[in-house]
């Protein structure tokens, strides 16, 4: 009986979340699985769907995309208001916990109608009280993620490091700030998986069958 209790009703929509060290090639893992189970994948073009869905300029998103509050974006915002809530009265000052429930109404939205991989955002905190939610960390070792960083975005040794902690801190202080949890602590997730160990493909072949297994996906 308890392998049921897991399984998703015929029809149902199911969600995947995905947090990810950089360079550990999560992003593109989660495109795989993706691709291989034939849903939606949500990435950096869920900023895009929350800026339409608020009536803001794109970039705004951008330049507080996954920064935690301190870093203040202000912009004089007039009387702009949502269809479904008030994110802002007449005169409020646009900052990143705006763009925190605004993405966070985004990511709600989506999954009502759709199965999807989401990559970061909190997502799987967003979505904590759902029962149709896989949650995946994605991390590697330090030889491995930095190969990738230096041949992908052709850094040097120093400057990938480099870019590999200050992006990994950026990652950790926006989810530690809004979820009051610990980013990469294996407790928060289903799975979390090595890919310097398996590769990117056979990583997403791993996250696909106990996606499947979990909810009796055939």
């Amino acid at each position: 009986m308890g392998n049921d209790m897991n399984k998703v009703e015929a029809g149902k929509n199911y969600v995947i979340t995905v947090g990810r060290q950089f360079g550990s090639g999560g992003r593109k893992v989660a495109k795989k699985v993706a691709d291989m189970l034939g849903i939606e994948f949500y990435d950096k073009g869920l900023i895009a769907i929350a800026a339409k869905e608020s009536g803001l300029s794109e970039n705004l998103f951008e330049g507080i995309d996954e920064k935690p509050t301190n870093s203040l974006l202000y912009s004089l915002v007039m009387g702009l208001q949502s269809d479904r809530n008030s994110f802002y009265r007449y005169g409020d000052v646009l900052n990143s916990d705006a763009i925190f429930r605004i993405q966070s109404q985004v990511i709600q939205d989506l999954v009502k109608d759709n199965s999807c991989v989401l990559v970061g955002r909190c997502s799987d905190y967003v979505l904590r009280n759902q029962d149709n939610v896989v949650n995946i960390f994605i991390h590697a070792n330090e030889e491995f993620k930095l190969e990738r960083v230096m041949r992908i975005y052709k850094q040097k040794e120093k400057e990938a490091l480099e870019t590999m902690k200050k992006t990994d801190k950026k990652r950790s202080n926006y989810y530690n700030f809004y979820t009051n949890q610990e980013w990469g602590n294996v407790t928060n997730y289903h799975i979390s998986v090595d890919s310097s160990a398996l590769g990117i493909d056979d990583t997403a072949k791993i996250i696909c069958d106990f996606v499947k297994l979990r909810f009796g996906i055939k």
